[in-house]
């Protein structure tokens, strides 16, 4: 097996950080055994986005799309965080400031140990209502052969509680992300294509904000240009490496 080095001037730099921020994408995903959406083999082709993850998909036939996601979380309920979802809980322990912004709705990061979470596209295991967006808890909702069953307060269909194409992040979330990334002295792209946006757009937000840019991908992205130091291994392999490596000079 190939032995990760980790330059002494990242150690150094991550020594002295004080507000240290993580974006991850699909990929971190992935390494647990969930499909992305880009990849060949991944959830969405060409022909079912328009179907199961817009707005005007769910208004055609809801059924289908509350099936689709259904099986989708059976999926998740079954993956385990990997050992890059753990290091990055551990980080949340160790800095002063860390903050995981997340584009993935599976919620490995919470079951990980993670607890300051922005989620950028919701969650697949939370429910709202299709026309006012209550929050629906769907276990509580009594029996009904009805698929989607409905919101008990506006009787509005429920959907996902997951952002869709064509649909605009919560201001309030999309806030305290950019907030968090203009405040960073360390931010780390992990497992992310860099190509959606307003994701993508943190990265340079970072890099412009002065921070020390990590990426930790596989493959070059849109946004490789910008990193101070980049890992072209799985975040499972790379971030382990790093957290003993830090926990090693920092003692």
């Amino acid at each position: 097996m190939e032995k990760i080095s980790i330059p002494s001037e990242l150690i150094r730099i991550l020594k002295s950080a004080k507000n240290v921020v993580a974006l991850t994408g699909a990929g971190v995903s992935a390494e647990s055994g969930i499909p992305t959406f880009r990849d060949k083999d991944g959830l969405f082709t060409k022909d079912n986005v328009e179907d199961v993850a817009t707005p005007e998909g769910f208004k055609r036939n809801p059924k289908l799309v509350w099936e689709w996601y259904s099986m989708r979380r059976e999926k998740v309920k079954q993956a385990h965080p990997n050992p890059g979802h753990i290091a990055l809980a551990k980080f949340e322990e160790i800095f002063p400031n860390f903050t995981l912004i997340t584009q993935n709705v599976d919620g490995l990061h919470q079951k990980a140990g993670s607890r300051n979470v922005i989620e950028l596209h919701g969650n697949i295991m939370r429910n709202k209502c299709f026309a006012n967006s209550h929050p629906v808890d769907v276990e509580k909702l009594p029996p009904s052969s009805e698929i989607p069953p409905r919101c008990p307060v506006c009787g509005s269909l429920v959907r996902p509680d997951v952002v869709w194409f064509g649909e605009f992040l919560d201001p309030e979330i999309l806030s305290a992300a950019e907030v968090a990334t203009r405040n960073a002295d360390v931010f780390f792209t992990i497992g992310t294509s860099s190509e959606v946006y307003p994701a993508a757009g943190f990265i340079s937000l970072a890099k412009e904000s002065g921070a020390t840019v990590i990426e930790i991908n596989p493959n070059e992205t849109l946004k490789s240009y910008l990193a101070d130091f980049t890992f072209r291994y799985p975040s499972g392999k790379v971030l382990p490496v790093i957290l003993d490596e830090f926990t090693r000079q920092k003692d």
